[in-house]
């Protein structure tokens, strides 16, 4: 017999901020199993359910890893009803409805040489708590030795995209011309088709099969050139795309420019009207600066953080949600829209920010939206293939010395105002600009996030910090 936790270990896998992520010649059947058991172990401790639900995004190694984890469910006498390829959302949505667990096969926008797993409670994201009971489960299970053939239910990708066609008339998007950069995203085949419902004319754009790691953090400058001439080629009024697992957003305005992740979450916020936020430290200012909430609170960057802060939020605000600077947009409780109700989806969507970005846009364009915040821009871009080893210790040097670190990053003359460890280094420098270094919690990378009042300076932070990192 086999022990989960010795398993899991000798595979070097480990939990992230958003699931568990590996190679994927790490994630073997039996580690599959493994982790699935764990899961089992600890859900049936706290819930009581027969079914499990499961889903993947379009990566070669996704379907037998789904097909291990539902081996493993065999063995346990679970019944396992498979939605094939969604958005992580509509798996989530669908199974919180049904009040089961789910399990996810993605790895979001790492590249196709890795994967990974991410676990929901009948009730949401698992947390942090959850994670560590599921690395320290010592359940027994036998070899998976044959992969079943699965079936997939179409239900969860209806019942995600009904969730959103009920909010609104079938003319909210009547005239607009709306791009959707499909390529291998998880949910490419329902967005078109739901701009169209609305009324839109939807342009296919890029439709790949081969995965694209698409970063909505930190996109790219050739897809920022392709934004830039589909939207003059086609003349849209807007290109939605999202990340390999649809749960984070990637929207451009009329003209070709890519919004930021929190700038989306800012407006989408103000639409739905919420009262309280919670939104990691790596979010703009300019949430609050807008002085349109209540309360906003900062957290460690990762949605079991946000979530963490809702039931807390909950008991003082009559609304509750969450961005990320990624985009994904977490709605903490139950709203009113179009006098209609929208159930809490606590964890990362990309539909509803898009969605309520171009209904508030109405007949002027995004831009004119973006254009009346406060002036704060923020800017993000990543080393590759930086051990995190090599960034946890640039970063205890800045803790230790913040003023030398930034000299060697070649901001020899930068003033600190305030150092902020909430997670990674965040300096504030005495203008309000801000430089942000923080280790990926998935992938050897280290980012940078900058913010100051226009592009050309927060891209300068960005860029001189990742050019003078590597020779620390």
């Amino acid at each position: 017999m086999l022990i989960s936790s010795k398993i899991i270990k000798d595979s070097g896998i480990q939990f992230g901020t958003s699931g568990a992520r590996g190679l994927v010649e790490q994630f073997t059947a039996n580690v599959c199993a493994a982790f699935t058991h764990a899961f089992m172990q600890c859900m049936q401790g706290q819930f009581e359910f027969k079914t499990v639900a499961l889903a993947i995004d379009n990566r070669p190694s996704s379907p037998a890893m789904a097909q291990a984890c539902v081996s493993a469910l065999e063995q346990l006498g679970i019944e396992a009803v498979y939605y094939g390829v969604i958005p992580t959302p509509a798996l989530a949505y669908v199974s919180m409805q049904d009040k089961i667990p789910s399990i996810m096969i993605t790895g979001s926008h790492i590249p196709f040489d890795r994967n990974g797993l991410k676990f929901y409670r009948p009730d949401g994201e698992i947390s942090k708590a959850d994670e560590q009971k599921i690395l320290n489960a010592d359940t027994e299970f036998s070899s998976i030795n044959v992969l079943p053939t699965l079936e997939i239910s179409p239900r969860a990708s209806v019942d995600y995209i009904t969730r959103y066609t009920e909010l609104f008339s079938a003319t909210l998007l009547s005239g607009k011309r709306i791009g959707v950069y499909e390529h291998s995203s998880a949910g490419r085949d329902l967005y078109g088709p739901l701009f169209t419902s609305l009324g839109a004319k939807v342009f296919s754009l890029e439709r790949s099969d081969e995965f694209t790691p698409i970063d909505t953090e930190a996109v790219s400058d050739v897809d920022k050139l392709k934004a830039l001439k589909w939207s003059k080629d086609y003349q849209l009024d807007a290109i939605f795309s999202t990340d390999g697992d649809g749960d984070r957003p990637l929207i451009a305005d009329e003209n070709g420019e890519w919004l930021r992740g929190d700038i989306l979450g800012a407006l989408c916020s103000q639409a739905l009207h919420i009262k309280s936020l919670a939104v990691p430290v790596s979010c703009n200012t300019v949430i609050e600066a807008l002085n349109q909430f209540e309360h906003v609170v900062r957290t460690k960057i990762g949605s079991p953080y946000v979530i963490a802060e809702f039931a807390t939020l909950a008991k003082d605000h009559i609304s509750v949600a969450g961005f990320e600077a990624n985009g994904g947009y977490l709605l903490g409780s139950d709203v009113l829209v179009n006098g209609k109700i929208l159930k809490a989806l606590p964890t990362r969507d990309a539909l509803l920010p898009a969605l309520m970005l171009l209904a508030e846009a109405g007949n002027h364009g995004i831009s004119t939206l973006v254009s009346a915040l406060p002036k704060r821009v923020t800017y993000s871009d990543r080393a590759q293939n930086f051990a995190t080893e090599k960034s946890l210790a640039i970063l205890n040097e800045g803790k230790l010395a913040p003023k030398e670190l930034l000299a060697k990053l070649g901001f020899v003359d930068a003033a600190i105002k305030d150092v902020d460890l909430t997670d990674g280094l965040r300096l504030t420098l005495k203008n309000d600009d801000v430089i942000h270094l923080r280790p990926s919690g998935n992938a050897p990378e280290l980012r940078c996030y900058a913010e100051s009042s226009d592009l050309i300076h927060a891209k300068f932070y960005v860029d001189t910090a990742l050019a003078n990192v590597c020779s620390i």
